[in-house]
């Protein structure tokens, strides 16, 4: 049987997930408990609101790494688009919560999740811009087509892979048999130097890290 605070939890989560009223009397109602074991388990109604969020985002966005980072970085896409599809009102909770010049915490976990993908990448020669960079990129695109896709009465899922493929094309080499470039070879060297510093001083890094920014970004 599950208890009070995961009641509240998928109450909650079936509310928003339905475009209903999300108000405290009917998450209460819905989970069966009465308003303060809500404000004991949550604080309010939007700290309740909140952790639905994050939930249900870090659900979609945990990839495992397979050793493939271009693969793993299309499933990553493909998934956030199903998501999104199958819960539009959710999905357009977590990206309508935007605040001028204010980054959204909820939805920090997607950026961080390609970051991490491209930072393989990265070690791999695959990357033509820095981790950070590219994971804004990417998001970008993949938000924008999946707002694009629930607003269609029928998704065009060719829509999605052109612009996935796009988006990739302007980030990541084709292959490792490519001829790396300068830039290139600057963002790989980074990564390795970050994943394993070796005998270099804290300075040291610092310096070599400034140094092969300004090589990657020449």
């Amino acid at each position: 049987m599950q208890n009070a605070r995961d009641r509240l939890l998928l109450a909650a989560a079936e509310l928003l997930d339905g475009g209903g009223t999300v108000s405290t009397r009917a998450v209460c109602e819905r989970a069966g408990v009465q308003a303060p074991t809500l404000y004991h388990h949550f604080g309010s109604k939007q700290g309740l609101i909140d952790a639905v969020l994050n939930h249900g985002f870090t659900q979609y966005v945990a990839v495992e790494s397979s050793g493939d980072p271009l693969g793993d970085l299309r499933e990553g896409w493909d998934r956030h688009v199903r998501f999104g599809l199958e819960h539009p009102s959710f999905y357009g909770l977590l990206y309508g919560r935007v605040e001028l010049g204010k980054p959204c915490a909820v939805t920090a976990p997607a950026h961080a999740a390609l970051r991490d993908r491209f930072t393989e990448a990265a070690r791999e020669g695959l990357l033509t811009a820095p981790p950070d960079d590219a994971a804004e990129q990417l998001l970008a695109a993949n938000v924008g087509v999946t707002l694009t896709l629930i607003a269609q009465p029928e998704p065009d899922f060719g829509l999605s892979e052109r612009v996935r493929e796009a988006a990739l094309a302007g980030v990541m080499r084709g292959t490792k048999a490519e001829a790396p470039t300068r830039a290139n070879a600057a963002l790989t060297l980074r990564a390795l130097v970050d994943a394993d510093p070796a005998d270099l001083s804290p300075g040291e890094r610092a310096l070599l890290g400034e140094l092969l920014d300004r090589l990657a970004q020449a």
